[in-house]
């Protein structure tokens, strides 16, 4: 037997362990996972924060498998590649004929003065990285506390909402000069400002945070860099992550921002050692969307095991949407700061600050390849759905916002129901699972949302799907049972 070791048991860990025993009978796999829980969806870790979520039900990990070994709440320290082995915090050596590192990222923590002692952070500073984190925030939380939250991308705006949603007055902070400046041009930035403060949230951009106040060994005040303090009693950093590359670089392998790896997802220094997920860096660059990890997991499978590569033909994973309870925001493809007067680009928006709804659309050659949509689900649902299913706009691309913000799209809007889905109809983005594949598995015995996750990977990642994965459930299954009774009476 061939013999793989896996270091991380995260997302993309676990998802490469899952399908390398499946696509080859002659390999075993030793997963080393630091954390002492099995793989969760870590997308959704500030659902738990806002209470949407129960921790126990992010678990994605896959049933036991008699090639595979998972080890929870081991850390690997240490690699010999010249005996090909890797030393485990326990001492214990893991022999292997092929590496994987798949070690994520690591929360990366601003030099800010006071926020850490020597052994971690003080007591009210966290961050979101973990499990730990989530649950430790919401330990921390309880009405009428103050809380403040540096950094005001996609995580901080859904950590803000989340902590509102659990009663506490919440501040952002926010160096850059709009918030979620990646995603957002100025309009949609200002628009989406305003919905933070219908949901209690101050908002502050352009300024950064230079230090905390403690008071006997707890956080009482965070300062800012105009000299002004706010009194507070959670410090929630959400400013990126970095790449965790330290037991690649004991190891003496190339390492920059992340591991080094080629087209093929192998370091140049040694072809037995692999990189995927956040802590791989290959030539085409890295996006930190966990979709980019998955496909580097099946490509890496695929090399592993001389098949041929897995399609990933039509599959759009730079769909981002903000998890922000009380605020719908999405965007996609070209967004944010781009050139609005670039002669590709046909743009159209609609905005109603009073109401907190803003929609782009950039479109070229009749397809969208952009869009920016806050405070609408329903067009948000429809811009996706074009955008992803690749799909031709009207000749007129404002009569697709102007339908859609007067209520309801049109009768030709491609956010379907869920019963007028076809087969071939993508319904979860993240893993590019059908509705057909969906009715199927329906057929074949599924009968809820987590029986098809666990049997398709529907809903397993951004869980954005989860509610029309349910009305597929119940539909094809209320179907089935019609079926069957015409069949009975008959």
């Amino acid at each position: 037997m061939r013999r793989v070791v896996v270091v991380g048991h995260g997302m993309v860990g676990s998802r490469f362990a899952e399908d390398l025993v499946i696509a080859d009978p002659t390999v075993e796999v030793t997963v080393l996972g630091k954390e002492p829980v099995p793989a969760y969806n870590r997308v959704l870790l500030s659902s738990v924060v806002a209470g949407s979520k129960r921790p126990e039900l992010l678990g994605i990990a896959g049933p036991a498998h008699p090639r595979v070994r998972v080890l929870t709440g081991v850390a690997a320290v240490d690699v010999d590649r010249a005996r090909r082995l890797v030393v485990d915090g326990r001492g214990n050596a893991h022999p292997y004929d092929e590496l994987v590192l798949a070690t994520g990222s690591a929360a990366r923590v601003p030099p800010i003065q006071g926020v850490a002692y020597d052994t971690g952070l003080v007591e009210g500073v966290f961050v979101l990285k973990d499990m730990a984190d989530a649950t430790g925030i919401v330990a921390a939380t309880q009405p009428g506390r103050r809380a403040v939250v540096l950094g005001a991308g996609v995580l901080g705006v859904e950590v803000a909402t989340g902590l509102a949603r659990r009663g506490l007055a919440v501040r952002v902070v926010h160096l850059a000069d709009r918030l979620m400046e990646r995603q957002l041009g100025w309009e949609a930035s200002q628009v989406a400002v305003a919905g933070l403060q219908r949901l209690g949230i101050t908002t502050h951009v352009g300024a950064s945070v230079v230090g905390v106040t403690i008071r006997r060994g707890r956080l009482e005040a965070v300062r800012f860099g105009d000299g002004l303090e706010a009194s507070a009693d959670l410090f929630v950093m959400c400013t990126g992550t970095v790449p965790e590359t330290v037991l690649a670089r004991r190891a003496g392998l190339s390492c920059d921002r992340g591991v080094v790896v080629d087209d093929d997802l192998r370091s140049p220094d040694d072809p037995h050692v692999h990189a995927i997920g956040d802590c791989a860096q290959p030539p085409t660059g890295a996006t930190g969307l966990v979709a980019q990890g998955w496909q580097q997991a099946a490509r890496l499978v695929d090399r592993l095991t001389d098949r041929d590569a897995t399609s990933t033909t039509g599959a759009t994973h730079d769909v981002v949407r903000v998890k922000a309870p009380g605020m719908s925001l999405v965007s996609m493809g070209v967004c944010g700061d781009f050139d609005r007067d670039d002669p590709r680009y046909r743009v159209l928006s609609l905005k109603d600050p009073m109401s907190g709804r803003y929609a782009e659309v950039v479109v070229t050659s009749g397809h969208l390849v952009g869009a920016t949509c806050i405070g609408d689900a329903d067009v948000a649902a429809t811009l996706s759905a074009l955008y992803t299913r690749a799909l031709p706009v009207p000749d007129d691309p404002a009569l697709l916002l102007v339908r859609a913000l007067a209520g309801g799209g049109g009768p030709a809007s491609p956010a379907k129901r869920p019963d007028e889905l076809a087969d071939d109809d993508r319904v979860c983005t993240c893993n590019s699972v059908s509705a057909g594949r969906i009715r199927d598995a329906v057929r074949g015995g599924c009968a809820s949302v987590a029986d098809v996750a666990a049997a398709t990977r529907a809903s397993t990642g951004c869980g954005d799907c989860a509610g029309v994965v349910g009305a597929l459930v119940t539909a094809t299954d209320t179907a089935a049972q019609d079926h069957t009774l015409v069949r009975s009476t008959s």
